[in-house]
């Protein structure tokens, strides 16, 4: 069984092994040292695990796509800002949802941190149900996009243990060919068309013809990373 990147195992008796989620956690990026330990205390009051870091350098010198969880981050900071840091993790492919803390002059700066996918923004000052509630939609949010791109893994693997001839009836079969015109695209034998599609159902632990076209979409889908992930551009 191949294990999903957020997973981790622990031993038991025997020598088998147990399947353990990891945990998410909040990174807060701030350069205002009182404005990271306020909000990393918030956080840990109610149980959430953070790190905090003093800026975007450090923040990426540790990072951990594996790791679920989200993002703090203040929009303005010296060196790299929240804006290019947002911009160097879209560059990566980073899942995790961004929440961007702005003052008063920076909405535009917002807006912008929106248009290019960030979950969210609080201006200050907020209270602190405002950061989390925001910040359990955000957890929300990550957990579903993992979960959606471990479904499309699970499906392309599935896709990866057809064979060509497989691959060929797949197509037809999600395309509404009956058996007879598979048989006569592919030059086969219409008991053979019956074998092909048969093992194609199972290896693809498909119930049905419309479970199977769902899984053809969700592997096209995972072709394209943002559509995989559900990030807005």
């Amino acid at each position: 069984m191949k294990l999903s990147a957020d997973a981790q195992t622990e031993p038991l008796r025997g020598g088998s092994r147990i399947v353990k989620e990891r945990q998410p956690s909040i990174s807060i990026v701030d350069d205002d040292a009182a404005a990271r330990s306020s909000l990393r205390l918030l956080l840990k009051s109610l149980g959430l695990a953070a790190t905090a870091y003093d800026s975007a350098a450090a923040f990426l010198a540790s990072l951990d796509p594996a790791q679920p969880g989200c993002l703090l981050l203040d929009i303005r900071m010296p060196g790299m800002s929240g804006l290019e840091l947002q911009e160097e993790l879209n560059r990566r492919g980073s899942l995790a949802p961004i929440i961007f803390i702005t003052g008063h002059g920076d909405v535009p700066m917002a807006v912008e941190a929106m248009q290019h996918g960030a979950f969210d923004f609080l201006q200050k000052p907020f209270r602190d149900q405002e950061l989390l509630d925001r910040v359990q939609r955000a957890l929300a949010r990550d957990r579903d996009l993992r979960a959606q791109l471990r479904e499309h893994e699970a499906v392309r693997q599935r896709l990866d243990s057809l064979t060509d001839r497989e691959h060929d009836v797949l197509e037809l079969v999600t395309g509404g060919a009956p058996n007879k015109i598979i048989a006569h695209k592919l030059g086969i034998s219409q008991r053979t068309v019956e074998i092909h599609r048969a093992r194609v159902m199972e290896k693809m632990s498909a119930d049905s013809l419309a479970q199977l076209v769902h899984m053809t979409m969700t592997a096209d889908r995972s072709a394209d990373p943002e559509a995989a992930a559900g990030r807005s551009s």
